[in-house]
């Protein structure tokens, strides 16, 4: 423990000597905290005291100003109560009167919405009809094109109209249909002309197909294919008219090809003229429904004619009865114009008789009987049956 550890300014320092050094180094560090912590909490005392007084004085600040906001808000409240009272009236009044003009508008646009509801159900209507037509012409055209588009019922469709047209016009002894031929052919219809044994025969089964294939061409070279074969089929049906239906001594030498259309009949007459001039060079006439009608009245005229030459003789017969009638019937009228001319003499002697009777009463109605003389004239006699000539 007296071991010199080291030496400060001279003074040799031992461990005792460092040990109480230090010792006393301590209690004067713990003497100088606990005055440095007694100084600090009088200053925290102090500091928080202050403190304390600041934060009254901001306390009853901030009451005053709460006090002095309460009462503006108190006010401020009063301010906004009645002009939300004002605006509530004036929103009730501007909502009242839009409500007005709302309602009368609903009205007016009800009104106006109604009447045009019922034209519109009207123009409905109307509208209505119209496709209820147009779905039946519709229905009515697929099924004529279903028609044109079988053979068959194409044929009969064609047969149908010629059928139609001939029994229209012609009596029924001067046409036959389905008349079987010589060669055991059997045109559409025949005709019987007055004063040839010939028949004239009517052709209904006109070809379609190369028709439909020329309206569906869509280009040039579609057209040129479709033109050649219309020109191939009509001319066969053409060279089979010729082969099958001239036979000599039994049908006459022109035949009627008979075109169920006059679309057709047009387009044929005017894109088609080699082979309608081909039908006529073999004695083959074209025709529409209208030329057939023109053709069949012809034919009509023909067949009058001829039964007008037939019955001639009974004509001038009942002419000749028809003379005798007449002039009994003038005799007849001779005896009555005499009759009446004696009746007329007697009714003008009755007339004449009757005057002189009125003639009399006037003046026995101007006689005045007061007077001797008027009186004894009135008491004249009259002659029975005779007259009065001095009367006269």
């Amino acid at each position: 423990m007296d071991r010199i550890l080291f030496t400060i300014f001279a003074i040799p320092v031992t461990a005792l000597n460092l040990a109480l050094g230090l010792a006393g180094f301590v209690c004067l560090l713990l003497v100088l905290g606990l005055l440095l912590g007694a100084s600090a909490r009088r200053r925290e005392v102090t500091v928080a005291a202050g403190r304390q007084a600041d934060l009254q004085e901001k306390i009853a600040e901030l009451a005053r100003s709460h006090a002095e906001v309460t009462g503006r808000l108190r006010s401020m409240g009063e301010i906004l109560g009645s002009r939300q009272a004002d605006l509530a009236r004036i929103v009730a009044e501007q909502l009242d009167s839009v409500g007005t003009r709302v309602g009368r508008s609903l009205e007016d646009q009800s009104r106006t919405a109604s009447e045009s509801l019922g034209k519109l159900n009207e123009r409905l209507a109307v509208i209505d009809a119209a496709q209820a037509r147009l779905t039946g012409l519709t229905e009515e055209v697929i099924g004529l094109k279903d028609i044109l588009a079988n053979k068959q019922a194409r044929g009969a469709f064609g047969q149908g109209r010629m059928e139609a047209i001939v029994r229209d016009a012609l009596p029924q002894n001067a046409y036959e249909f389905q008349y079987t031929l010589s060669n055991h052919c059997r045109p559409d219809c025949v005709i019987r002309l007055p004063g040839d044994e010939r028949v004239m025969v009517i052709d209904a089964k006109f070809p379609l197909e190369s028709f439909v294939a020329l309206k569906d061409a869509a280009d040039a070279e579609a057209r040129k294919v479709a033109a050649a074969r219309v020109r191939s089929d009509v001319g066969r049906h053409i060279a089979d008219i010729k082969e099958r239906y001239f036979i000599s001594g039994e049908t006459q030498d022109i035949a009627v090809l008979f075109v169920p259309s006059e679309s057709l009949y047009a387009d044929l007459a005017e894109h088609f003229e080699d082979v309608v001039q081909k039908a006529h060079k073999n004695r083959i006439v074209i025709v529409s429904p209208s030329l057939l009608v023109m053709a069949v009245q012809v034919m009509q005229a023909l067949v009058r004619d001829a039964r007008v030459r037939e019955q001639a003789h009974v004509i001038q017969i009942e002419v000749r009865r028809l003379v005798e009638d007449v002039v009994r019937l003038r005799q007849r009228v001779g005896k009555l114009g005499g009759h009446f001319g004696q009746v007329q003499e007697d009714v003008s002697g009755i007339l004449i008789s009757a005057d002189k009777i009125a003639k009399s009463g006037e003046r026995i109605d101007m006689l005045d009987f007061g007077k001797p003389d008027a009186g004894a004239e009135a008491q004249r006699p009259i002659p029975f049956g005779g007259v009065d000539k001095a009367a006269e």
